[in-house]
C-alpha cells in the first residue's frame, strides 16, 4: 500500500474519531455452551489490538459481539464512552473486514468502495473524492473499473480494507483477513495493513490464530482459550513473560519446551529418571519448567566463558537435525524426553544418531505451579 501516498485522512468528523472500547463481564452462550466467559477488556484509542488464539476460543465471538452481529448474553460494550450492548450495528460506526472480504461480485471496485457512503450526506462529488483518495491509500487506483472476479486475491483483500477505511469508523474490526493469501503475500499485506493503521490512527481489534501474525502487527495482544482471558500485554511481553503454561506454549515458534521438574534450592530436570541440576533454585511450589527453543545450547560439558549462564550440562541424542536456511532445529532425547533445540550453526559433521553435551540458559527459564507463572 502506498508508502509516499499523501492523503489526508485528518478531516474527519469529531464523531468519527478513533474511539476506545471497553469490554466487561462480556459472555456468550448458545444453548448450554459458553463461547466467551467474563471476558473484561480496554482497547485504547488509537491502539492495534490483536485478539489471538486457537480455534474455537472466543476470538470472532468477541468481534461479533463488538461489531452487534451477536447480541452477550451478559455484559456490557462500550465504544467511546456510550454503552452500544443493545445498539444495532449500523448505529455503531465501526467498520468489518470479514474473511471472505464480502465485496459484491457485479459491482465495480468504484461501486464496492462506494457502497458504504450511500446513506452518507455527502454530495457526488465528495463521494468521489473519497473513492480517488481511498483508491490512492491502497494503490488500487487503476482497478476502479474492474470487478472482483478479476482481481487478484491480494487485490480483493485490498478493496475490502478500502470498504472498511472509507467512512472514517470509529473503529476497524478485522476477522482473520489474511487467512485466504498465499504465505508470501500474507506477510507483505499484514505490514501494509499495520503501516496504515499506524497512518490513520484509527482504533483496530483483529482476529488471528496465527502467533506470528499477531506478535508482528500489535500494539497489544489479547491470547484466549476456551472462552476465557489468559493474558493482555505487549508482543515482548506476552513473548518473555508468559503468565501461564498455555501462552507459554501457544507463542513461539517452535513452542517453548516443558519439563518436569523438583523445585526448591537444587532445582532439578528428569526428575524421574536421571536427574540434572538445573544449576538455580526455583520456588518451592514449581513443578514445570519451561525453556524456549533458543535457549537451549550444545556444550563441551563446561560452564566458563560465554556458558556462565548455563545450568549443568547433559548428554542427549540427536534424533532430528532439520535445516531451516537461517537456522537449524534439533530434536533431542535424554530418556523419556523429547525436546527442541535452534541454532544459528552446527558442530561440523554433527548428524542424526549423534550424542551431544546440553546446557540451558539458566536465565531464561519459566518455572509454572499448576500451570500458572511462578517466575
Amino acid at each position: 500500500m502506498a508508502a509516499n501516498a499523501h492523503v489526508d485522512r485528518n478531516a474527519a468528523d469529531e464523531s468519527n474519531e478513533a474511539a476506545g472500547i471497553s469490554l466487561d463481564g462480556l459472555r456468550k452462550e448458545y444453548g448450554g455452551i459458553v463461547a466467551v466467559d467474563d471476558l473484561s477488556l480496554e482497547v485504547e484509542s488509537g491502539e492495534f489490538l490483536v485478539l489471538l488464539g486457537p480455534s474455537g476460543c472466543g476470538k470472532s465471538t468477541t468481534l461479533r459481539m463488538i461489531a452487534g452481529l451477536e447480541t452477550p448474553t451478559a455484559g456490557t460494550i462500550d465504544i467511546g464512552g456510550a454503552d452500544v450492548t443493545r445498539t444495532l450495528p449500523q448505529k455503531r460506526e465501526l467498520s468489518m473486514v470479514f474473511q471472505s472480504y464480502a465485496l459484491y461480485p457485479h459491482k465495480t471496485v468504484r461501486e464496492n468502495l462506494a457502497f458504504p457512503l450511500g446513506k452518507m450526506d455527502l454530495s457526488k462529488d465528495e463521494k468521489e473524492r473519497k473513492i480517488e483518495e481511498t483508491a490512492e491509500l491502497l494503490e488500487i487506483g487503476d482497478l476502479l473499473d474492474k470487478k472482483p472476479g478479476q482481481l487478484s486475491g491480494g487485490q480483493r483483500q485490498r478493496v475490502a480494507v478500502g470498504r472498511t477505511i472509507i467512512r472514517e469508523p470509529k473503529a476497524f474490526l478485522l476477522d482473520e483477513p489474511l487467512s485466504n493469501l498465499d504465505a508470501k503475500l500474507r506477510v507483505q499485506t499484514r505490514f501494509e495493513i499495520r503501516e496504515l493503521q499506524q497512518r490513520l490512527g484509527t482504533t483496530t481489534v483483529y482476529v488471528t490464530h496465527d502467533q506470528e501474525e499477531a506478535m508482528s502487527v500489535a500494539d497489544r495482544i489479547a491470547v484466549m482459550n476456551d472462552g476465557e482471558l489468559q493474558q493482555v500485554g505487549t508482543p515482548e511481553e506476552i513473548y518473555k513473560r508468559p503468565t501461564n503454561e498455555f501462552v507459554a506454549g501457544f507463542i513461539g515458534n517452535p513452542p517453548m519446551n516443558f519439563f518436569d521438574v523438583d523445585g526448591g534450592r537444587d532445582a532439578r530436570l528428569f526428575p524421574h529418571g536421571e536427574p540434572v541440576s538445573l544449576g538455580t533454585s526455583l520456588p518451592a511450589g514449581a513443578d514445570t519448567v519451561g525453556i524456549r527453543p533458543e535457549n537451549v545450547h550444545l556444550t563441551d560439558g563446561g560452564r566458563t566463558g560465554s556458558n556462565a549462564a548455563y545450568g549443568e550440562s547433559f548428554e542427549c541424542e540427536v534424533a532430528v537435525v532439520e535445516p531451516l536456511g537461517n537456522a537449524y532445529e534439533l530434536a533431542l532425547v535424554r530418556g523419556g524426553s523429547r525436546f527442541t533445540a535452534r541454532l544459528r550453526d552446527l558442530p561440523p559433521g554433527l548428524s542424526e544418531g549423534d550424542r551431544v553435551d546440553v546446557a540451558f540458559d539458566i536465565d531464561e527459564l519459566h518455572a509454572f505451579d499448576d500451570g500458572e507463572a511462578v517466575r
